[in-house]
């Protein structure tokens, strides 16, 4: 279906893959042959991406639940300003930010009990009183 219109100074082009009873056209570019030649540069942005990209799983230890509740624990020892910001390099306390990522460990120990092991229920029982008992020392103001 191609239509030329005389004077007009443009031409109509039917790209569909498909005709009209539902074949694949015959003869006509498939949308990849259709594209503008490669020029190599989207294959050397993968190329450069994929080192970055396998690093970064490689680097990673595999997640399990004591890794998990360490590193909420973590970040409330950040908010509970232990640790400068990466950027500014100031500590800041943020108490309700504690606060919540304290009742977070705790949800998952109500939600996780009877489902743990014994050593995965001692760190995280340990967790919780130690990050409860330092929410209690911040907000007395010690």
């Amino acid at each position: 279906m191609e239509e030329e219109t005389k004077g007009k100074g443009f031409v109509v082009r039917d790209r569909r893959l498909f005709d009209e009873s539902g074949d694949v056209r015959k003869g006509e570019p498939t949308p990849a042959q259709d594209k503008a030649p490669d020029t190599g540069d989207e294959k050397k942005k993968q190329e450069a991406e994929e080192p970055e990209k396998k690093m970064a799983d490689e680097s990673l230890p595999e997640i399990d639940f004591s890794g998990f509740i360490l590193s909420l624990s973590t970040s409330a020892l950040y908010h509970f300003g232990d640790f400068p910001d990466p950027e500014t390099k100031r500590s800041e306390k943020n108490l309700p930010a504690a606060k919540q990522i304290t009742d977070i460990l705790g949800m998952l120990k109500t939600k996780t009990e009877g489902n743990l092991d014994e050593r995965e229920k001692s760190l995280l029982e340990g967790l919780l009183y130690d990050l409860r008992m330092r929410y209690v020392r911040e907000k007395a103001g010690k």
